[in-house]
């Protein structure tokens, strides 16, 4: 008999998870109780890491927006994700997370402080699970939803993607 898959909606309720001002559905999972200084951008001190749960549909993306820290994705199931990043100096990287590395996909990746960055499940995909830790821990304090007409003016080469994964 056949496994059958667990739907999207399935795992939200699993895992509890909420809407997300960028896009999709979480949950965080962990903060780390230490705290650190941080360095010049900061105003104050942080949780060393913090880490999500992080669902993708293909009826939902997360829009592009940046942080203050370091970013790392880790791919649980379902289907991959394309994690488009634009570098401070406007390189542009799909990066593809999944469970096929033989196709180009990765289980893990980062995303450096200061990129801009959004993600979709990837082509022909339904959903995909995932997880994001962040060091220096995640605070909305250091997140920044891109304007499109922003980006637009700063990175007219990569006009595509930003204006499919912008919502203002």
């Amino acid at each position: 008999m056949p496994v059958q898959r667990t739907s999207a909606a399935q795992w939200a309720e699993l895992l509890n998870l909420s809407p997300h001002p960028e896009g999709g559905w979480y949950r965080e999972t962990y903060r780390a109780k230490a705290v650190i200084d941080c360095p010049e951008g900061f105003d104050g001190e942080r949780s060393c890491a913090t880490a999500i749960y992080f669902l993708l549909t293909s009826q939902s993306f997360s829009a592009f927006h940046r942080i203050l820290s370091d970013e790392v994705w880790h791919f649980y199931t379902g289907d991959g994700i394309t994690v488009h990043e634009i570098a401070a100096n406007g390189a542009y990287i799909a990066h593809r997370l999944g469970a096929s590395p033989g196709q180009g996909e990765v289980f893990q990746l980062v995303i450096p402080a200061g990129s801009w960055f959004a993600s979709e499940v990837s082509a022909g995909g339904d959903h995909g699970l995932v997880g994001c830790t962040v060091a220096p821990g995640f605070d909305f304090r250091d997140f920044e939803m891109a304007k499109r007409k922003h980006l637009l003016a700063r990175f007219p080469q990569h006009s595509e993607v930003i204006s499919r994964l912008c919502r203002d």
